[in-house]
């Protein structure tokens, strides 16, 4: 019992801690996505130079994307004419952190380490594009079905299409655009992850004991293998990876292993390496892994052996979780009103997905005369995902109609003479799983 009770207070701290800068950051998160439009990043990407790989990883760096939802984002941008050095960039600067990270960061971890992220984010991104552009010469072969897409040149004239080939729809006011991605889609999309980094930190935290890495690995460098080893596979958002950090910090392991975790945990996991396997090649996924592996080495021993402990002592959680007072805090008003502004977002999330869940899709404006067709797709898990499916998928010459019910994993197409070869290609190429019709 003694567990239990020890656990909720612990989790209810760290919460009551991130929560303010939780809601800040989805406010910004939704800034960034109203002020830095598709059209804006897709044509900052497209030459084989190192200007374009430092476009990439500067746009990465600040944009909120959970870690599946940049896997079919950074493969757009590849099949848009993106060289592979800029997908790779984006793909290994963009999980790292993020606005509302970089806040969550600071509120747990401290100025140090909330400077020092999306530093490195960029730093390794940067890298990572650079040695891709070096060791796979191959070009963009992806793009072989451009005769199919809805602004072609022979297609302009009869369909509605704007300069990014992407289906005119009725615009929203920007202020609701912003809140709705803000406190809803990207919500969503991390409220898994988040609620999981929560529990963990709390059961790290009651579980093991305090000095638990400084007693049984002793060793720096050993913590920081040990770390990277668990955390490459391991699937996990830049935001979550946080409170997990701290706790472990808490337990005696070094500041650069935290590094290590927080970069390796949120930058690969084993369905990204799938997929740039799969799409970008061999040459491409074994950058992007080096590139990672070799930056979080190295940064995190230039932090155990080059910077201060003491800028990397954590503060306030320690100060909560000790029964210390520490230096300066929140009011107490405004964490409760955070956290419980935000368990309340979160429920509505959830609540959003059951009745999506229930949803027939169907659009009664379309007179079904001409052919419809459902198949499945497997491994869309973000509101990303699903619009990078609608949005390829839409594009292809003869499909009138491309929704996603994200919930039952399922992709609605109404057209003409659909063919599911090519529909099979451009959903394997985004790096989801095609399967049969229903």
């Amino acid at each position: 019992m003694e567990y239990i009770n020890q656990f909720i207070i612990d989790f209810i701290e760290i919460l009551n801690e991130m929560s303010p800068y939780l809601m800040l950051g989805f406010f910004f998160a939704g800034l960034l996505k109203v002020a830095f439009p598709q059209k804006f990043i897709d044509k900052y990407l497209g030459q084989k130079n190192s200007k374009s790989v430092l476009y990439a990883s500067l746009i990465g760096v600040p944009l909120p994307l959970c870690s599946c939802g940049v896997i079919p984002t950074g493969i757009s941008f590849y099949k848009s004419g993106a060289s592979k050095g800029s997908s790779v960039s984006f793909l290994i600067s963009t999980p790292q952190t993020g606005v509302d990270s970089i806040l969550v960061t600071y509120s747990l971890l401290g100025l140090p380490f909330a400077i020092i992220r999306p530093f490195i984010a960029l730093f390794t991104g940067f890298v990572g594009g650079l040695l891709t552009n070096r060791v796979d010469d191959s070009q963009n072969e992806i793009i072989d079905h451009q005769e199919d897409i809805c602004c072609s040149t022979e297609e302009k004239k009869d369909c509605e299409c704007d300069s990014n080939c992407e289906t005119k729809s009725k615009k929203k006011s920007k202020v609701y655009t912003m809140f709705k991605y803000a406190f809803v889609d990207f919500l969503q999309d991390i409220s898994k992850w988040l609620i999981i980094g929560l529990l963990l930190a709390a059961v790290i935290s009651v579980l093991i004991p305090d000095d638990f890495f400084s007693s049984f690995i002793g060793n720096d460098f050993l913590g920081m293998i040990v770390i990277l080893i668990a955390s490459i596979p391991l699937y996990i958002c830049a935001t979550s990876s946080v409170p997990v950090a701290a706790v472990l910090l808490m337990k005696g392991i070094s500041p650069g292993a935290a590094l290590v975790f927080l970069m390796a945990g949120p930058a690969t996991n084993a369905a990204t390496i799938t997929v740039l396997n799969k799409v970008l090649g061999k040459k491409t996924m074994w950058a992007y892994l080096i590139s990672i592996i070799s930056g979080a080495l190295l940064f995190g021993l230039l932090i155990d052996n080059f910077l201060p402990r003491d800028w990397f002592t954590l503060s306030e959680l320690h100060h909560h979780m000790t029964g210390h007072e520490g230096h300066w805090e929140l009011p107490n008003w405004l964490q409760w009103g955070s956290s419980i502004t935000l368990s309340l977002l979160i429920a509505n999330g959830y609540l959003q997905k059951y009745l999506s869940s229930k949803k027939v899709i169907n659009n009664p404006k379309v007179k079904i005369a001409k052919e419809e067709v459902i198949v499945s797709v497997i491994g869309m898990n973000c509101n990303h995902c699903k619009n990078s499916v609608e949005k390829h998928i839409g594009s292809l010459k003869n499909i009138e109609i491309a929704e996603v019910n994200l919930e039952q994993k399922i992709l609605r197409m109404v057209g003409q003479q659909i063919d599911l070869n090519k529909i099979k290609k451009e959903v394997e190429s985004l790096g989801f799983e095609f399967k049969d019709t229903i």
